[in-house]
């Protein structure tokens, strides 16, 4: 039985992927630094086919442990899914450095630190891959989302320098870059950018997309009509263009 774990899965995109995934046969490692979230979230799955995982991302030691403990008796890790992430929206200096901070912590270090413990565990298994989240504002840097938008860059740029050395281990590195989504991370914020682009997509729009993205080519994999008409225009564009246009829709 193939395996698959998964980081932030009690709410979320995490959560709707779980659910997905679980359909298709799949043996789950749910991880989250709540355990509550995820013990509702299993309720009605067979105990056979899950590991419930606590640990915080941000803490590497804890994030070795979980693995071991979804590894044990194990022998093989078939897919990542580095999906735990924060937001925050606002002027940059109205936002508290320990959010800031926070937003990179979580966004960033978690996916390094569970990238880098998993290692061992994907190099062993053929046709392994791991899948991360980043997101449409690492095509241009968001007005209003300055840390979360610098943290998806981070997760590009990690996701392209890793595909490129672990093809060598049979190793495939992907990330998802979706726009808005309706998720509880989401909630309750408000931006112009948010106003004028509209939250179209829902957490279940991006579990079909990550499950397509276990076994479809490509190393990004943008979510959206509009976001891909946009990507291909930021290509054509020269940054100035593109500025512009983040000016206007975020309305700085």
């Amino acid at each position: 039985m193939k395996t698959m774990l998964i980081t932030g899965a009690g709410s979320g995109i995490g959560r709707a992927v779980a659910e997905l995934i679980y359909q298709q046969g799949l043996h789950l490692g749910v991880l989250d630094v709540n355990p509550e979230p995820l013990r509702e979230l299993v309720s009605a799955w067979s105990t056979d086919r899950y590991t419930l995982l606590q640990a915080d991302v941000t803490n590497a030691n804890q994030v070795a442990d979980a693995l071991a403990q979804y590894m044990e008796g194990r022998s093989h890790l078939d897919v990542l899914f580095n999906c735990a992430g924060v937001l925050e929206v606002g002027d940059f200096e109205s936002i508290d450095l320990e959010r800031h901070q926070r937003i990179l912590d979580i966004n960033n270090r978690g996916v390094l630190n569970c990238t880098y413990r998993a290692f061992p565990y994907l190099q062993r298994t053929p046709g392994a891959r791991v899948i991360s989240m980043s997101s449409a504002s690492s095509l241009f840097g968001v007005p209003g989302f300055a840390s979360y938008s610098a943290s998806r860059f981070w997760v590009k740029g990690f996701t392209e320098s890793l595909s490129v050395e672990w093809a060598r281990h049979d190793i495939t590195v992907v990330d998802i870059e979706p726009p808005f989504v309706g998720t509880p991370m989401l909630a309750g914020k408000s931006s112009k950018i948010i106003e004028r682009l509209g939250i179209k997509l829902q957490a279940e729009d991006i579990a079909r997309q990550v499950l397509a993205a276990v076994t479809a080519d490509g190393m990004h994999h943008p979510v959206g009509a509009e976001y891909k008409a946009l990507r291909l225009a930021g290509r054509l564009l020269p940054d100035r263009a593109t500025r512009a246009v983040m000016k206007l829709l975020s309305g700085y």
